[in-house]
């Protein structure tokens, strides 16, 4: 009887607790409930205490600071045997026994864990553990494949990845924030990922806090009409690192921009580690206000370049590994394929990982003996959905006047201005990429130029990409039109 008495009260305390962190949430705001409350959990002592178990003495002294109280006022409206709560770290009280099977309809990232303790001689079940430290950085929306393990280096962001090592390692440095810029899909995700795992875990008890630029203002908003912006606010600046991605997207939004520079100033002050990433460099961000864009210049600008044929190939490689890992495909592919499969996805690391799954998928057990022609027919009609469709030389011209706000004539021309001779460069340069045509026939296309006039544009574009960003991008996007 006295082991059914036990499980009766867990349920009963299950619910008062769940009950009270409900109302908690809404009195508080998600941030700050999220970050302190959520990965606590309430235990049950032999004899009969209440208590609030912190992962770390912080989150203790900010519970005891502006909760307990209010918490404590929830649950004696709720529990009947006017029972108090007391707040401990986890360090304090030693860690929660095993877990055993959770009761049905029970949602566990719905309200903080409930956790009995017993004494030895008592058989008091347990609902769940506290969340550790691994689990919580992964409720912020990490990403858990993205690590320094996975992440490829190559000569385009060395650089970028030695700094973002540093950064992880809580090495003193003299650069704060670090701000890594570059083109869509080559890696800045990865590095801030990276940069979360590894620093988390070092120092299992710090706060590291992870957001994208667009999670950061829909949480800011909410807080606004929410009338608990101080709490958002609390949340942020006590993190002992803050990691902010495609902060681009704060541009033309006031409020938000203010918020971010004033949280900005305070970590900052404090000695807090801040990481930044967007697709341009700080100074570029031409929506983002003046004395935002000075203190996110303020400390070290990292590029991060486009990837040149050898690193993606080496990237291509690298997401074959993880598949045949799972058993999704066996052996390996021939150099042949993997050279035909990076020349048909020019665009972002990210458009080459779906074309590797697309191949993946199709070859299995057989990706060893796919040949080259098969590939091309696979990746063919995977992004376009169907048959290939060809792309001509006229279309291309076409694409890449309307682009530049320029004539088709123009390209044709003997203009040899910059704001002419680049674009032309360009659309050569699309031209060998996304049609059969040889370097005279291109050059005869183009105004009856010189094979020699296009090799040269061609290879101008491949020595820019990686060094100036606009090229880039503007290449991406012209590629994103002609594939329709």
């Amino acid at each position: 009887m006295a082991g059914g008495s036990s499980r009766l009260e867990t349920t009963d305390l299950d619910r008062i607790w769940g009950e009270a962190s409900v109302r908690l949430r809404a009195e508080i705001g998600d941030g700050p409930f999220n970050s302190y409350v959520a990965p606590s959990a309430v235990r049950v002592d032999s004899a009969g205490q209440l208590i609030l178990v912190t992962p770390t003495a912080y989150a203790r002294d900010w519970v005891r600071k502006n909760a307990l109280r209010r918490m404590n006022e929830l649950w004696l409206g709720l529990d009947g045997l006017s029972r108090r709560l007391d707040v401990r770290c986890r360090a304090e009280v030693g860690s929660p026994a095993p877990a055993t099977a959770v009761p049905a309809g029970h949602v566990l990232d719905a309200s903080p864990r409930l956790v009995a303790l017993s004494s030895a001689n008592m058989a008091v079940p347990t609902i769940a553990p506290v969340a550790d430290s691994a689990r919580a950085v992964r409720a912020a929306g990490l990403q858990e494949r993205l690590t320094f393990d996975s992440f490829i280096e190559g000569q385009g962001n060395a650089f970028a990845l030695a700094i973002a090592k540093q950064v992880a390692s809580w090495a003193d440095g003299h650069f704060n924030p670090v701000f890594f810029c570059g083109p869509y899909g080559y890696g800045k995700t990865h590095l801030l990922n990276a940069i979360a795992w590894e620093a988390q875990r070092l120092r299992p008890q710090a706060k590291v806090v992870y957001l994208t630029a667009e999670r950061f203002l829909s949480t800011f908003v909410k807080a606004m009409q929410d009338r608990s912006t101080a709490a958002f606010k609390e949340s942020l600046r006590s993190a002992d690192m803050l990691l902010l991605d495609d902060v681009q997207f704060v541009g033309g939004k006031t409020s938000t921009q203010e918020e971010l520079l004033s949280t900005l100033t305070a970590l900052i002050e404090d000695g807090k580690r801040i990481v930044f990433s967007a697709d341009r460099a700080p100074m570029a961000l031409t929506d983002v206000e003046p004395r935002l864009r000075s203190h996110l210049a303020a400390g070290l600008t990292c590029p991060v370049e486009a990837g040149d044929r050898e690193l993606k190939i080496a990237v291509a490689q690298n997401r074959l590994r993880a598949l045949s890992a799972l058993g999704v495909v066996q052996g390996e592919a021939a150099p042949d394929v993997l050279a035909q499969l990076v020349d048909r996805t020019p665009g972002s690391m990210r458009e080459l990982e779906g074309a590797v799954n697309t191949l993946a998928a199709a070859a299995g057990s057989r990706l060893s003996a796919v040949s080259v022609d098969e590939a091309s027919t696979l990746l063919g009609m995977a992004m376009r959905g169907g048959p290939e469709r060809r792309i001509t030389v006229d279309e291309i011209q076409k694409t890449v006047a309307e682009h530049f706000n320029l004539k088709q004539a123009d390209l044709l021309s003997e203009r040899r201005t910059r704001s002419v001779a680049r674009p032309r460069q360009i659309a050569m340069y699309l031209c060998k990429q996304h049609t059969t045509r040889s370097y005279p026939d291109i050059g005869r296309r183009f105004g009856g130029r010189d094979h020699t006039t296009v090799l040269h544009g061609v290879r101008k574009i491949e020595e820019l990409m990686p060094q100036d960003d606009q090229i880039a991008r503007d290449v991406e996007a012209l590629t994103r039109k002609l594939r329709g």
